[in-house]
């Protein structure tokens, strides 16, 4: 009986001491890790606040009746899980090089240096044209095919290096459609850019890019010569390419009455702020959100109503003194 309790009296054996020490240690760790991070995860929040997700703005004239988008979108987060995607517009009016390089040209100021534009517009797919990657001086690229859509980027901002899309490792598949350079070539491209991989490697450089002939507006003694370029969307004002400052050395002030001739036809309208400075659909000429002159009815189509389908010539004359 004597030595039952001798055992029981016994002290704790080794593993059983270690366990008993090491617990005070481990809390007193954890203590002190929960201390170090209430300072460190600020500073963590800044600087993923300060790291974006890499950006894709995606262009297109696909629509969005079927699956052609979400099919690019997947083979971009395929590569790129981490991306983030801006819908720039699927709804280019169909083979309209033109309008996709003025949207282009309408859109990029508002994103930073480093965004991606994927941009598919592309009648002559699988032609001989080339797929390219295309850096502004302003430190953006452009995914695309040489077909004019980055002449009005390029008279703006400039372009400091084209490089034919050539590197199959850039590529989606061994087998590449020969009609959806779209889903196969632009967005795979896009993503690894995105990504950060660099884009020396996705093929040869290129001298120069093809370009759409535009013609600019003139402006002579007589008074000024532009065109309408495109429809507003579904409100029918008529886009042009007269800039605001070439509009105002005709001598016109907000107020005056101006005649302008439009596809051969003569309108008197106001030069006025906005839509509501005239009644309802009573025409008017303003100056649109992109600094260009525009004209329009109040709440009507002004192309609608006058039949205009692009491109028109316009001619302004200067005000009478």
């Amino acid at each position: 009986m004597r030595m039952t309790i001798q055992k029981m009296k016994m002290p704790w054996t080794r593993r059983e001491q270690s366990a008993r020490t090491s617990w005070p240690t481990i809390l007193s760790l954890v203590a002190a890790t929960a201390f170090l991070l209430s300072f460190a995860s600020p500073a963590l929040a800044q600087q993923t606040a300060a790291q974006p997700p890499p950006t894709v703005v995606f262009m297109t004239d696909f629509g969005i009746v079927d699956d052609s988008v979400a099919l690019c979108k997947g083979v971009m987060y395929g590569i790129a899980p981490n991306l983030r995607i801006v819908d720039l517009t699927h709804q280019v009016n169909a083979f309209s090089v033109r309008d996709g390089a003025r949207f282009l040209f309408g859109a990029t100021p508002y994103f930073p240096a480093g965004t991606v534009f994927v941009v598919v517009v592309d009648p002559t797919v699988g032609s001989t044209r080339k797929a390219v990657v295309v850096k502004s001086k302003r430190g953006q690229f452009f995914v695309l095919p040489d077909n004019g859509l980055m002449t009005m980027v390029e008279d703006r901002d400039g372009i400091a290096a084209i490089r034919e899309i050539t590197n199959p490792d850039w590529m989606v598949g061994a087998r590449i459609s020969s009609t959806f350079h779209g889903r196969d070539i632009f967005s795979p491209v896009g993503a690894h850019l995105a990504r950060g991989d660099d884009w020396t490697q996705v093929g040869p450089t290129v001298k120069e890019l093809v370009r759409l002939d535009l013609k600019p507006a003139t402006v002579d003694d007589r008074g000024l010569s532009g065109e309408v370029i495109a429809l507003d969307g579904p409100f029918g004002n008529l886009i042009t390419n007269i800039g605001a400052d070439d509009f105002l050395k005709l001598g016109y002030q907000r107020g005056d009455r101006v005649k302008v001739t439009i596809a051969g036809r003569e309108v008197e309208m106001p030069f006025v702020r906005t839509f509501s400075d005239v009644p309802l659909k009573q025409p008017l000429l303003f100056i649109d959100s992109r600094g260009r002159a525009s004209f329009a009815l109040n709440q009507t189509s002004f192309a609608a109503a006058y039949d205009i389908k692009p491109p028109q010539p316009i001619f302004i004359p200067r005000k009478a003194p």
